[in-house]
């Protein structure tokens, strides 16, 4: 094989097997107009806000989850501290909420992000499910984090905290950082079973995602073109 190919790219490596899997998922969570109304800059401040607050309790869930997995040989090869974004996230809830943003937002949880953190605890006995989880969040963040920093940045008129979720400034390179981490999804010792479980996963991920987004749509309509 030719060594500059990347992992992603061969058709038997199950990152690949992954991403072929979840595309149809992919395109529906990139394209759902909650999603566009945000890259238009329709989206009222109050829709990302509370976005971002739906995120805190997702990667609270998921950062807890995988500090508990993080010595297990399957969950913990994908486990990076400098992916970390609950700090970064509590720094932009500050930014949009003020320094009482906790008791702000503590009943904005939502049914649909309520359920999805159900999900993402119940992975603490299933390392392997657990990765399904955290290859759908970060490695959709870290490819089309950049996208929704700019957009929120110029609608917004936020700089740096408001939008830090998205800056992965601990990464030196953040197509090297994707490489490795399909890498490591590559070499994990999973007989053919666990890997369906874990594609199946993987999709329910991106689902439970997307309701999140569509509950979030209906409740911060868009605003209309101008």
């Amino acid at each position: 094989m030719d060594t500059g190919q990347r992992a992603a790219d061969v058709p038997d490596a199950f990152s690949a097997r992954l991403k072929a899997a979840t595309r149809s998922e992919h395109e529906e969570a990139e394209q759902h107009a909650f999603t566009q109304a945000l890259l238009e800059g329709r989206l009222p401040r109050e829709g990302y806000a509370a976005m971002v607050a739906q995120h805190h309790f997702i990667y609270l869930a998921l950062e807890e989850v995988g500090r508990s997995l993080a010595d297990d040989p399957v969950a913990g090869s994908v486990l990076f501290p400098e992916l970390f974004r609950v700090p970064a996230l509590e720094r932009d809830l500050t930014t949009l909420y003020g320094p009482a943003w906790r008791e702000r937002i503590e009943p904005m949880l939502t049914p649909p992000t309520r359920t999805y953190v159900a999900r993402i605890r119940q992975m603490a006995d299933q390392p392997a499910g657990y990765v399904a989880h955290h290859y759908t969040r970060y490695l959709g963040d870290l490819s089309g984090g950049r996208f929704i920093r700019d957009a929120a940045a110029r609608a917004y008129g936020l700089a740096g905290d408001g939008v830090a979720f998205y800056a992965f400034d601990q990464l030196a390179s953040i197509p090297r950082f994707k490489a490795e981490y399909r890498s490591r999804l590559d070499a994990l010792e999973l007989d053919e079973t666990t890997r369906r479980r874990v594609v199946r996963e993987t999709q329910l991920a991106y689902q439970l995602n997307i309701e999140v987004i569509a509950d979030l749509g209906r409740r911060h309509p868009p605003e209309l073109a101008a």
